[in-house]
C-alpha cells in the first residue's frame, strides 16, 4: 500500500490514481513534474528534486504502475530574455547549450527518461486557447500591459499553499518570480516590449507568463484532472497555486489529486546564493573527480520532505560509502551464492515497506546494507536498485577507483624523490577516499579502510 504525503492535506494518504487498481502493468499514473528553467546549468538543489521525483516513478512503476510522466522545459521566461539580451543572442541559441546539459546530467545521474519534454515556445497555441477561456469567463481581464488573473474570482485561491488572502495587494505583479508575501493578481500573458520575443494573440501581441506555461503542457499530455504534480517546495507559492487557479478556473474540474514537493538544500548550512559562491553543479561535482552517483546516494541519505545540507565532506562519506556498495556487488557477481529465500523474501517486503511509507529512501538504504551484510543474493540488491538508480548494473568496478590509484602513483614519485612530507599528504587523502596504503617489500599494498563483514 503505497502512502504519499499531500500538501493539500498536508498528511500522509493512500495514493488511489484515477485509472486503475495498481495490479501489474494495469494502473496508470499522470504524473506532470516543473523541469528547468534553461538560462543556466541546473544547480544541486535543482537535482535533488529531479532525484526525488525519479525516486517517486520508480516507486509507482514498483507498486505496477505505468507511470505517464511530463516534464516541461521552460524556454521563455524574464531570466532567459534578460540574460539572452546580455548574451546578443537570441533565446533559442541561447537556452540551447543549457538544455543539452541538462539531459546530460539527467544521464549521468540515472534519472529516468520522462515520457514528455514539451517546451514552453512549442505550446504558444495552447497558452493562448487557455487564456482565451479565461477572458470568456471574465476571470481574467486586458490591462495596459498584459493579460492577468483576477484571484478574486477563485474562492479556492490559498487552497495549497494556505497564503493569508487576507495581506492581498490590490495591484498586479507582471514579474514571473516574485516576493512570496504578495497575494496579487498574476501575469497571464504580457505584452510585447521592443527587442524581446513575442507571439500574436487575438488579445494582443506577446509572450506568456510562466504559470500559464505549466497549466496549458500538462493538461494537454494528461488531461484536464491528472495524478499527481511535483516540484520543489519553493515552488508551492506561487507557482503550484496560480497553476491551480487558472487551470481550475478554465476547466471547472479538479487540476491534481496530490501534490508533493521536496525541501530545500542547504550549503555548509546556508542558503545556495550567488554572492556566498556556494551554487554548485554537477560539473563542480566532476572536476573534483567524484563520480555523479555519489551525489545521488548522499541525495536518498536524507527523506525527501527534509532539508538537507551539503558540504564536500558529506559528499566524500556518500561516495566512499557508494564503492562500498560496488565493491559488494563485485564480489557478488564473482561467487557462488547459497540463496537463502526466505531471509531474501523478509529483506524485499521490509524494503517496499519502507519505500511505499512516503518514499523513505534512508530507510531503504539501510536495509540495503542490511541485507549485504545477511547474505543477500545479486537478483535482490538488483531489485532494490530499481528504485533506488544507483547503477549496480551498469558498473565497471574496479577493486581501486582510478582516482585512487592515481593518487599512489604520485605518492611514490614523491617517495623516489624522498620527499616523504608529500608523500605522508597524498597518503591522508587516500585515507579520505576510504583506502589505505601500505608499503612492502614487494611494491605498496592498497585496500580498502573498511571492509563489508
Amino acid at each position: 500500500m503505497l502512502k504519499l504525503f499531500n500538501t493539500y492535506s498536508r498528511k500522509k494518504v493512500i495514493f488511489k490514481p484515477l485509472k486503475g487498481l495498481g495490479t501489474k502493468n494495469k494502473g496508470q499514473v499522470g504524473l506532470y513534474t516543473c523541469g528547468p528553467t534553461v538560462y543556466n546549468y541546473a544547480h544541486i538543489g535543482n537535482l535533488r528534486t529531479y532525484i526525488f521525483e525519479d525516486i517517486l516513478r520508480r516507486t509507482l512503476e514498483q507498486n505496477g504502475y505505468k507511470v505517464k510522466h511530463v516534464m516541461n522545459i521552460t524556454d521563455v521566461e524574464d531570466k532567459i530574455i534578460r540574460d539572452a539580451k546580455k548574451n546578443g543572442s537570441s533565446i533559442f541559441e541561447f537556452t540551447k547549450p543549457y538544455e543539452k546539459a541538462f539531459f546530460e546530467d539527467l544521464k549521468k545521474l540515472d534519472i529516468k527518461k520522462a515520457w514528455k519534454y514539451p517546451k514552453a515556445t512549442t505550446h504558444i497555441k495552447e497558452m493562448i486557447l487557455l487564456i482565451q477561456k479565461l477572458l470568456q469567463k471574465k476571470i481574467a481581464y486586458i490591462a495596459d500591459d498584459g493579460v492577468y488573473f483576477d484571484i478574486s474570482k477563485f474562492k479556492k485561491y490559498g487552497r495549497l499553499s494556505k497564503v493569508n488572502l487576507g495581506v492581498r495587494h490590490l495591484n498586479r505583479v507582471s514579474a514571473d518570480e516574485y516576493d512570496k508575501s504578495n497575494v496579487q493578481d498574476f501575469a497571464l500573458w504580457k505584452f510585447a516590449k521592443h527587442g524581446e520575443p513575442s507571439w500574436p494573440a487575438p488579445f494582443g501581441i506577446g509572450r506568456p507568463g510562466w504559470h500559464i506555461e505549466c497549466s496549458a503542457m500538462s493538461m494537454k499530455y494528461l488531461g484536464n484532472t491528472f495524478d499527481i504534480h511535483a516540484g520543489g517546495i519553493d515552488l508551492i507559492f506561487p507557482h503550484h497555486e496560480n497553476e491551480i487557479a487558472q487551470s481550475e478556473s478554465a476547466t471547472g474540474k479538479k487540476f491534481v489529486n496530490y501534490f508533493l514537493e521536496s525541501e530545500h538544500l542547504l550549503v555548509n548550512n546556508a542558503k545556495m546564493s550567488k554572492s556566498l559562491g556556494n551554487v554548485f553543479t554537477l560539473r563542480d561535482i566532476e572536476n573534483k573527480k567524484i563520480n555523479p552517483l555519489a551525489y545521488r546516494y548522499f541525495v536518498l541519505g536524507a527523506h525527501y520532505r527534509s532539508k538537507l545540507n551539503f558540504t564536500w565532506e558529506a559528499l566524500a562519506g556518500a561516495e566512499q560509502a557508494l564503492e562500498r556498495l560496488y565493491e559488494a556487488t563485485y564480489k557478488l557477481k564473482n561467487k557462488k551464492q547459497n540463496v537463502n529465500k526466505i531471509q531474501n523474501t523478509k529483506y524485499k517486503n521490509e524494503f517496499k515497506n519502507v519505500i511505499n511509507d512516503d518514499l523513505n529512501t534512508p530507510k531503504a538504504l539501510a536495509i540495503l546494507w542490511k541485507a549485504i551484510k545477511g547474505g543477500a543474493n545479486l537478483k535482490l540488491l538488483y531489485e532494490f536498485d530499481e528504485v533506488l538508480g544507483l547503477g549496480f548494473k551498469n558498473i565497471k568496478y574496479s577493486p581501486t577507483p582510478q582516482i585512487v590509484l592515481d593518487l599512489a602513483q604520485q605518492r611514490e614519485k614523491f617517495r623516489e624523490l624522498k620527499n616523504w612530507s608529500e608523500a605522508d599528504k597524498i597518503r591522508e587523502k587516500i585515507k579520505q577516499k576510504g583506502y589505505i596504503i601500505e608499503d612492502q617489500p614487494n611494491g605498496t599494498k592498497i585496500s580498502p579502510a573498511s571492509t563489508l563483514s
